[in-house]
């Protein structure tokens, strides 16, 4: 494949996910305001939110990069009609997992890939059923993992596994944020050589 491929993200966790295809790519950061955008859709639903967010990196990166392939993707978490950021520090951290401790929420991770006149989104719904935890707990696992850029506030690929009773989802690599198996298809789809 010819066609250079952008992942348009800064996300350490996206670009070691798509290194995980062993396709050529570079990371691009995206000129978009996430808090501004989602701010003009105050009444939508957390798969719409991601869906746009997804949608807008993508497009910003692609009209920087025309001839490019331009893979976009957001991540929102919710849960009880609430949606969670990253936390950006411990007592943030701290604050979520108190608030998610003994429910169920979703991460919903969306995706758009965008080359030439081809638009595809796609999108990953994972339920995560969190066990009830101690205060101690909590700042324990906040400690250990630092898991301050991660919405939820936990890093499923280390220790906050253990936090956790189940988790459904149709690709564990959507958690992490970047829906594997759906963008492994749609890269085959436009020719690259994904096994």
């Amino acid at each position: 494949m010819t066609t250079q491929l952008i992942l348009a993200s800064t996300s350490k966790y996206r670009r070691q996910l798509l290194e995980r295809l062993r396709v050529p790519f570079e990371c691009v950061a995206p000129n978009v305001d996430e808090r501004a955008l989602q701010a003009k859709l105050p009444s939508a639903e957390p798969e719409q939110i991601a869906r746009e967010l997804a949608r807008a990196k993508a497009e910003e990166v692609a009209a920087r990069y025309p001839s490019a392939a331009v893979i976009g993707s957001d991540q929102v978490c919710t849960c009880d009609g609430q949606i969670l950021g990253k936390p950006g520090t411990a007592e943030l951290a701290i604050e979520q997992l108190q608030f998610l401790a003994g429910k169920t929420h979703r991460l919903i991770t969306a995706v758009c890939v965008i080359s030439g006149n081809e638009i595809e989104q796609l999108r990953d719904v994972t339920e995560l059923k969190m066990r009830p935890l101690t205060q101690g707990e909590i700042e324990r696992y906040v400690a250990a993992d630092q898991p301050l850029d991660c919405a939820g506030s936990y890093k499923l690929e280390c220790l906050g596994i253990s936090l956790f009773e189940s988790i459904t989802s149709a690709d564990h690599t959507a958690i992490t944020g970047l829906p594997l198996a759906l963008v492994a298809k749609v890269l085959r789809d436009l020719g690259w050589n994904v096994p």
